[in-house]
């Protein structure tokens, strides 16, 4: 349900002092991150952080200043991703018609996960695999990662609370968040207008454009293939999360307007999302705008509008 905040008007409102918009949306979120990072100092006892959640959700940025936070605390952390753990690109399951599924857990290779990670917890240092998207294989060269007593492993990807990931892991070492943009916009009459898929659409389909070319046409048809993914693979293991973290910032519709009005406005009439897309620029154009050069260097978004110049 709406809440005073989730709203078009309170947006359009707040929007007309962007600096403070901004400000109290990313102290929001970053003081969600310095609360976990505190428990887990204060807990003397976690060691392993999961961190799952859906395509745009903000994974990235998340465990990055979760790291950040930690060592402020004096708390050093290794980030593992589980994307470093995808098969080769030939080895990778397929749907019935033959197309690589990469969705799945069984893209990744579990039985190098769990080799890698009793190495770190058993010896304190293991050689980890890094995954080339660009060959669709795994590096020739592997990643050496040395920890210390106290530090803290990060584990961060779409299946990091699938019991196939976690069931080989202590459990009485492990701290599991879940992130995911939780909140929709309404209108003032309760109507939704941009729900949470809509959402991590438009950072996604940005992204997709400024750092990998795609057209948005692109973005929807693998836009499909990712729903799937989290629907069956993600969304059943979210209560399985100690923490819940919601990446939404109230700003970002204002930040990611422009752009994604001018790429959506790019599909034809005969793709099959044309009124879909059609149904985001009319939400989207009720919104204020807000310059991109507004957000901090150091914001999730600029995860999916690219560094500050």
């Amino acid at each position: 349900m709406a809440n005073k905040n989730n709203t078009v008007e309170y947006i359009k409102t707040a929007a007309a002092e962007p600096e403070k918009f901004i400000a109290q949306c990313e102290n929001r979120y970053n003081n969600k991150i310095k609360k976990i990072a505190r428990d887990i100092a204060e807990s003397g006892r976690t060691e392993i952080v999961m961190i799952a959640g859906p395509s745009s959700a903000g994974k990235t940025t998340s465990a990055k200043k979760l790291r950040e936070h930690l060592l402020d605390l004096g708390i050093n952390s290794h980030t593992v991703s589980l994307d470093d753990y995808y098969v080769d690109n030939c080895d990778a399951p397929r749907f019935p018609d033959g197309t690589p599924d990469f969705e799945t857990v069984d893209a990744l290779d579990i039985e190098c996960f769990q080799k890698t990670m009793t190495e770190l917890l058993s010896n304190s240092e293991a050689y980890l695999p890094e995954f080339d998207f660009l060959t669709g294989k795994r590096k020739s060269e592997y990643r050496h990662v040395k920890i210390q007593e106290g530090d803290v492993i990060i584990v961060e990807g779409l299946h990091a609370l699938n019991p196939k990931i976690t069931d080989h892991l202590p459990a009485e070492r492990l701290l599991k968040i879940y992130i995911n943009i939780s909140s929709r916009i309404y209108d003032e009459n309760g109507n939704i207008v941009l729900n949470k898929r809509n959402m991590r659409f438009i950072r996604r389909m940005v992204r997709d454009y400024k750092f990998r070319g795609n057209s948005v046409q692109k973005s929807y048809e693998m836009w499909i293939t990712v729903r799937y993914g989290e629907d069956t693979y993600l969304f059943p293991f979210k209560n399985n999360a100690d923490i819940r973290l919601n990446t939404i910032h109230l700003y970002e519709t204002c930040v990611l307007k422009d752009l994604a009005i001018n790429l959506l406005s790019e599909l034809p009439k005969d793709s099959e999302f044309y009124k879909e897309s059609q149904r985001l620029i009319s939400s989207l154009e009720k919104f204020p705008s807000i310059n991109s050069e507004c957000v901090p260097a150091d914001s999730l978004l600029r995860e999916f509008i690219g560094a500050k110049e």
